[in-house]
């Protein structure tokens, strides 16, 4: 494991049956560092989330979080040991209220026990959750249901955060508000994967970023190093 990583995918493979959604990856993540996954609809960005938080069984390769290999980890495991994923599409509770909907984030021992704590850094960091904590999560808007989705992770107090889509039918001016609060959360020493298919958007918020096309890695580097020409041929595979 590259010395210092807090993530190490190495040559990692999913299937789906017998499609090959994702073949051979590798990449690291260093602590504190924002990671960008970018790549159109089909080219294994979330397969890739799925299987770090456990979700999604590796055909072969490993994933190794902290030097603890979590490869065949459940998920309650790799939420235990600091991973957490706000999922696309957001994934709410719509019948629990935002209170509750952010305490099922807390259900391992080390987080239950500072819930409260949690509870009042997540209203502070979203301050329109405080002011809708018993509304119902069905209640709020897209952009609420958002930040409830974020929040709910953070609940966990996790050294990862994994963040799938979270822009995903959002107007622009919401998508600015969501990505300043992942660059606070960033602030407070929480490495983050963002995966998106926004080019743009991508690199300007990531220090590192990989571009996956039909379930490889095909250009990576940093944001100064990637012209957003070349990544748009290594996204479109031209």
């Amino acid at each position: 494991m590259k010395s210092g990583s807090i993530l190490e995918v190495s040559n990692l493979s999913v299937h789906y049956g017998e499609l090959l959604a994702v073949e051979d990856i590798s990449f690291t993540i260093e602590p504190g560092q924002v990671v960008s996954i970018i790549g159109a609809n089909g080219a294994g960005k979330s397969t890739v989330l799925k299987s770090i938080s456990g979700l999604c069984a590796a055909s072969s390769g490993s994933i190794k979080f902290l030097g603890e290999d979590v490869t065949t980890s459940k998920p309650y495991h790799t939420v235990a040991e600091g991973i957490a994923m706000v999922p696309e599409g957001r994934h709410i509770f719509p019948r629990l209220t935002v209170r509750e909907n952010l305490l099922i984030g807390s259900f391992t021992p080390r987080a239950r026990k500072n819930s409260d704590k949690n509870i009042q850094k997540i209203y502070e960091l979203f301050p329109i959750l405080g002011e809708r904590c018993d509304q119902f999560g069905i209640n709020l808007s897209g952009g609420e249901q958002q930040m409830l989705a974020i929040g709910r992770a953070l609940m966990s107090e996790p050294k990862l955060l994994l963040c799938d889509e979270i822009s995903l039918g959002l107007a622009p001016v919401i998508i600015k508000d969501i990505y300043d609060k992942v660059h606070e959360i960033h602030n407070e020493g929480i490495s983050i994967v963002l995966v998106e298919q926004d080019i743009k958007r991508s690199l300007k918020a990531c220090d590192w970023a990989y571009v996956f096309l039909e379930g490889k890695v095909v250009l990576q580097g940093s944001p100064e190093d990637l012209t957003e020409d070349a990544v748009q041929k290594a996204y479109f595979g031209t």
